[in-house]
């Protein structure tokens, strides 16, 4: 208490004091005992409500006794049981926090971690990942600013997640308990395949292995690659005591166009005692998506290299810069791009009105636009002979075809004469135009579809600036290349546009986040919040279906089909209201990543305990274990004070003591006849 509280506290006292003195004794006729019994109680009443009214504020301290923390840590994945060391596991783990003196000098916590990381006493094996690197970030987060050792009872084999040798830090101790059998098997496995997610019909693709072996002899290994039946690959891989990894590089043909599935397997005439290992599903989606793209000009401009350059960066493009009278057959291209069309042209339009070959129309200074309103009826020109600079501005809303906005708005004007452009009929902007700041409410981007006929029209010259400009801002012309091709994608297709568009893979590993994604869109081709989609999922071998519902996010639908096993499945999404529907397949593929591993991975916990400065133990080291973090003088209990203040007048049975010596006083009184 402070000082001014002590002399509040004399000042109550003698007040109290004289006023029950000067009541029941100075003015007393007889100075009973009673009196005195009043007098002391007056005292009380008063000298309380004086407390009261001071209010002081008591300090109460309390000793407690704060005892180190000490996490067990059980992997409870898969690995463990396949590796038949889970009863193991749970003995050592009841070993460890049944011992009383571990229990004694410390805060014993158990936690187990799989995928996840999470508080546990209690534990399955069965998690489909295994992330060590998720302890050491959740460790940290609970355990702030602690000196604590853990015990981290695992293979080591680690799934998912980062490096976990450095990710404990070396704050604190990590005290690993190495689990299965550290004999070393021969085994021969596929750890990793590479493989592109699509390929080209008629083309090749790669497929890269990288192949491992333990073991204490030489041997050699047929890897192979089929499909079915049939052998696509075939190679002898040698290995030694010294040689213990391989990469194989493959190219395998596109024949087929679709959903590709193949098989990797990498077998010897040694016996191994894991197979699982030794054999890998892939699958490749072949499509047919070459694209010849003419670029037709009069006239010789930066433009026309820029935009060569640009759709070539993806390989399935192939361009010819032409003159229009230079081309022979129209059938030999898929897009034409018509760059600031003249009478010249007559004879191009003309064919092509009977190919009906989707086109990307560039005007610019030299276009006859006169000529140009005969030929298409999108859009109506009243153009002048003055030059003008439009800049662009992006539409948010377009929803055509995904595109992101690559900073237009900062990207240098297009040059096109000045005049007015009238829309006829629907058209879709992706880039509206303003001169300076003022908008001329035209577009200067932009998509039409007629019937089974695309149109893309950019209304002006000098987009070379814009790659140019594209590269300085982003050291890459990854972005405008990208734009580009999301134009000549659209072209080169003449699908309609989908109201139910659904979104999947093609194969999914066992295990693995299985998510399909919608988008249901209305009548205007907006995006529709309050659809209602379903899907019906069928193994395609046992017949069963599941149904589920695809619940809103953001801006499309998703569902998690997590937990089905491997198989070929079909389904079937539908939209409630409308009843579109879409159908698909896909495979999940019987991969099971926990049962790769033969071994523990001793060499990455014993990296792991010399990193945070502990050693590495086995489960017949236990006991040793136990009695070095018994004798560790590192982690004593700590003698915490915890001071709390208190407000008097907070003091609820003080309000019921002055009660009570309110009531004695009167009922005194009054059996004495006082009142």
């Amino acid at each position: 208490m402070t000082t001014t509280a002590i002399l509040l506290l004399l000042v109550s006292l003698l007040i109290a004091s004289g006023l029950s003195y000067f009541q029941y004794i100075y003015k007393a006729k007889n100075k009973s005992k009673v009196n005195l019994f009043l007098a002391f109680l007056r005292f009380l009443t008063i000298f309380s409500i004086f407390l009261l009214l001071i209010n002081p504020i008591i300090t109460k301290n309390r000793l407690e006794i704060v005892k180190t923390p000490l996490p067990v840590v059980i992997d409870n994945s898969s690995s463990i049981s396949f590796l038949n060391v889970n009863k193991e596991v749970e003995q050592l783990y009841k070993k460890i926090i049944s011992n009383k003196d571990i229990q004694e000098k410390f805060e014993v916590q158990s936690y187990q971690f799989s995928e996840d990381f999470e508080p546990s006493d209690k534990f399955t094996f069965k998690g489909t990942q295994t992330n060590i690197d998720v302890v050491a970030k959740n460790l940290k987060s609970i355990y702030k600013n602690n000196n604590y050792p853990t015990i981290l009872i695992s293979d080591g084999n680690q799934t998912s997640g980062n490096d976990y040798v450095y990710s404990f830090g070396t704050e604190n101790k990590v005290y690993p308990i190495i689990v299965g059998d550290t004999t070393t098997f021969l085994d021969i496995k596929i750890n990793q395949l590479n493989v592109n997610k699509y390929a080209f019909h008629k083309n090749k693709f790669p497929v890269e292995a990288f192949l491992s072996y333990s073991g204490t002899k030489n041997i050699t290994a047929d890897f192979v690659i089929s499909q079915g039946n049939l052998i696509l690959s075939k190679q002898r891989i040698s290995f030694t005591t010294y040689k213990k990894t391989a990469t194989v590089s493959v190219l395998l043909p596109a024949d087929k166009i679709g959903i590709q599935v193949f098989k990797a397997t990498i077998t010897s005439l040694e016996k191994e005692k894991n197979t699982y290992n030794n054999t890998k599903n892939f699958a490749v989606e072949v499509i047919d998506q070459k694209t010849n793209i003419a670029i037709v000009s009069p006239i010789n401009h930066p433009d026309l290299g820029a935009l060569k350059r640009a759709i070539e960066t993806n390989v399935q493009r192939k361009v010819t810069i032409l003159k229009p009278n230079d081309i022979k057959s129209l059938q030999d291209y898929n897009v034409l791009i018509l760059y600031q069309p003249n009478t010249e042209f007559k004879a191009l339009f003309e064919n092509n009105k009977v190919a009906g070959i989707n086109t990307f129309i560039i005007t610019g200074n030299s276009t006859d636009f006169n000529f140009l309103n005969q030929q298409q009826n999108n859009l109506n020109f009243k153009m002048s002979g003055q030059k003008e600079d439009y800049l662009s501005v992006f539409n948010p809303q377009f929803n055509l075809f995904a595109i992101d906005n690559i900073g237009f708005e900062n990207l240098p004007p297009l040059q096109n004469a000045f005049g007015s452009v009238t829309v006829n009929g629907s058209l879709s902007v992706l880039l509206s135009s303003k001169i300076r700041t003022i908008d001329t409410n035209s577009p200067l981007l932009a998509f039409a579809e007629n019937q089974s006929k695309r149109t893309a029209y950019l209304l002006g010259e000098n987009s070379w600036k814009w790659r140019l400009q594209s590269h300085i801002n982003n050291q890459s012309f990854e972005k405008y290349d990208v734009f580009i091709d999301k134009i000549i994608q659209f072209l080169a297709t003449s699908t309609g546009k989908k109201s139910l568009v659904v979104e999947h893979e093609q194969f999914y590993n066992f295990g693995e986040a299985i998510e399909i994604t919608a988008q249901y869109f209305n009548k205007n081709y907006e995006f529709d919040e309050k659809a209602r989609l379903t899907i019906a999922v069928t193994n395609t071998k046992t017949k069963q279906t599941k149904s589920f519902d695809l619940l809103k996010s953001n801006n499309y639908y998703k569902v998690n089909l997590d937990g089905l096993k491997a198989g070929n499945y079909s389904f079937n999404v539908k939209e409630l209201n409308s009843n579109s529907t879409y159908s698909s397949n896909f495979e999940i593929l019987d991969f099971d990543i926990e049962k790769q591993f033969v071994n523990p991975d001793i060499e990455k916990m014993s990296q792991l305990a010399l990193q945070t400065q502990a050693n590495e133990y086995y489960p017949d080291q236990v006991d040793t274990l136990i009695k070095v973090l018994l004798e560790n003088k590192e982690y004593k209990a700590i003698q915490k004070n915890n001071s709390t203040k208190t407000q008097l007048i907070d003091w609820v049975w003080l309000l019921i003591f002055i009660l009570i010596l309110l009531i004695t006083e009167w009922f005194t009184r009054k059996y004495n006849g006082l009142l």
